[in-house]
Order: structure tokens, then C-alpha cells, then sequence
């Protein structure tokens, strides 16, 4: 009976340490921000960079995305996105509210996709 119990304990730990994923530390993604000029620049890095987990973000307005390196255990892209829609700037993947949008200064109000 002992031995049986322990081979069923040292079967559930292998399957358990099989089931966690690993993460990466410092994942690297693109994503797509819109914006205008360097107020948007500083704006949209400051948002992503209040991300706890993101490591470097830099946008580049001539093509309208944002190089991030962040720690997957601490955050993810997903967050990043949500952050930058909060301050007003459009991702591929979240719009910023009309209201957030409003209230970037004239330069920074780019074209809005619909």
C-alpha cells in the first residue's frame, strides 16, 4: 500500500511540473500604436513603461509601432495595450475611449481607423 501511494504522489508531481510554462523573461513584441509627433512618443512609451514587467519601449512614428521587451512573468503585451488605449492612442488590438482621445492636444489626434 506504502508503495503504491508513493508512486501515485511521484506521478501527480510529474505532472504538475509538466503543466507549468515556462516564461520568457525577456519577450520581445511589435505592436501597432497611432500617433502624431514626440508628445505622442512620450506619452505612449510612459504608458507602456508604467507596465510593471516592461522592460524597454520605444515608438517610432514612421511606422506607427512600439518595440517592447517585457517579463512575461510580471505583465503581458495585453496589458501594455490596454495602458497606451488609457492615455488616448489607438493598438491593433484596443481602442482608446473617445473621451481619452478628446483630450490628447490637437497635434496628437491622428486619423482614427473605424
Amino acid at each position: 500500500m506504502k508503495k503504491l501511494i508513493l508512486v501515485l504522489m511521484i506521478s501527480l508531481m510529474g505532472i504538475s511540473v509538466q503543466a507549468q510554462e515556462k516564461k520568457n523573461k525577456n519577450a520581445k513584441y511589435d505592436i501597432e500604436v497611432n500617433g502624431n509627433c514626440d508628445m505622442c512618443k512620450k506619452r505612449i512609451e510612459k504608458a507602456a513603461l508604467s507596465v510593471k514587467g516592461v522592460k524597454s519601449a520605444v515608438w517610432h512614428a514612421d511606422h506607427q509601432d512600439m518595440h517592447l521587451i517585457l517579463d512575461e512573468n510580471k505583465c503581458t503585451v495585453d496589458q501594455v495595450h490596454k495602458a497606451v488605449a488609457n492615455v488616448g492612442h489607438d493598438t491593433d488590438k484596443v481602442k482608446a475611449n473617445d473621451e481619452a482621445y478628446k483630450d490628447l492636444h490637437g497635434c496628437c489626434q491622428f486619423e482614427r481607423k473605424q
